[in-house]
């Protein structure tokens, strides 16, 4: 592929191991509280559910350990050395996630369930028509490519003149109560505030960001955070985005094929020209039928496969199945 002068070299992300804040609302968080209320209480108070941070364990109930970082996280090293036995289950979000705790922490797979994330699909709605105008949008934490992303829309500014878009970003560690995170990122926000096709919303409700992709034709997301999973992704299918990522991680298992995904690189200046000259495609494809098709089908796979309906019953067979033991 191509390798396009968009951009000299980004800072590298910096990312601080933080006690997740009490009042935090990101995905592991929004994901603890929709499954709490779904299964039925009988069987929930036998369990000691614990989504990402362990921090002990609760005298009689039967502990669960619910992954959600990366097996080279400082908060998975609990699980090495056979620490994992004092868990009944340990549940992954993706395979490559199993994979990972399997190769780096020695978790045998015996030990191990894969149950992956759920959301409550995007409402059914209609797009605005976008040969008035493209709305694309960003709707994560500011390190998973941010940076890369804002001098790629220049770009497309310069190579289609003639096409009207505009880049919605909804990014900030304030849903994590990290305020102090954004700091290093202040010149980029002001960039994107200064700029007239693009609108900086920071950190809002889940419920505004659920409007804003059924007003959204793509989601671009550069991603340079190795994910064990993907929650902005699976919303933005439901709601029938274009979705723009790298191969990275565990994206390409989250997408199941769906979107319009390219090979991860880490050069920087690679990664940013593979992610223009796809995007520029995106913005081509955003009103043809075929893609049209293409999107309500997209949106009744993940409907379907990543509904809470279907992830809560399978949450209860398995609490079950552990309860008779």
């Amino acid at each position: 592929m191509v390798k396009l002068n968009i951009l000299g070299d980004p800072e590298a992300a910096i990312v601080e191991q933080n006690e997740v804040d009490k009042n935090a609302m990101g995905g592991t968080e929004l994901m603890k509280y929709a499954l709490y209320d779904k299964l039925p209480k009988n069987l929930l108070e036998k369990f000691q559910i614990i989504p990402s941070r362990f921090r002990g364990l609760e005298k009689g109930k039967t502990p669960i350990h619910w992954v959600h970082d990366l097996a080279l996280d400082p908060e998975m090293e609990h699980l090495k050395d056979k620490g994992w036995e004092r868990f009944a289950g340990i549940v992954c979000v993706s395979h490559w996630q199993k994979q990972q705790i399997e190769n780096y922490l020695g978790v045998p797979p015996s030990a191990m369930h894969v149950l992956q994330n759920a959301i409550k699909p995007i409402a059914p709605h209609e797009k605005p028509d976008p040969d008035e105008c493209v709305n694309i949008i960003y709707h994560t934490t500011p390190h998973r490519g941010l940076e890369l992303l804002v001098p790629v829309m220049d770009w497309i500014d310069e190579q289609l003149p003639d096409v009207n878009w505009h880049l919605d970003v909804y990014s900030s560690f304030g849903i994590y109560g990290w305020k102090q995170r954004d700091k290093q990122y202040e010149g980029l926000f002001q960039r994107i505030k200064d700029h007239p096709k693009m609108t900086y919303h920071g950190f809002v409700p889940n419920e505004e960001v659920h409007e804003a992709l059924q007003k959204a034709h793509i989601f671009a997301l550069p991603s340079i955070w190795p994910e064990t999973s993907c929650i902005a992704l699976i919303e933005a299918m439901s709601a029938r985005c274009i979705c723009v990522h790298s191969s990275l991680a565990a994206l390409p298992e989250t997408a199941a094929n769906w979107t319009l995904q390219y090979d991860f690189t880490e050069d920087m200046k690679d990664h940013a020209s593979r992610h223009a000259l796809t995007l520029a495609d995106a913005i081509r494809l955003a009103n043809e039928p075929n893609m049209i098709e293409r999107l309500n089908m997209q949106k009744a796979y993940v409907d379907g496969f990543y509904g809470w309906e279907v992830r809560s019953k399978q949450w209860e067979v398995f609490l079950t199945s552990l309860s008779g033991k």
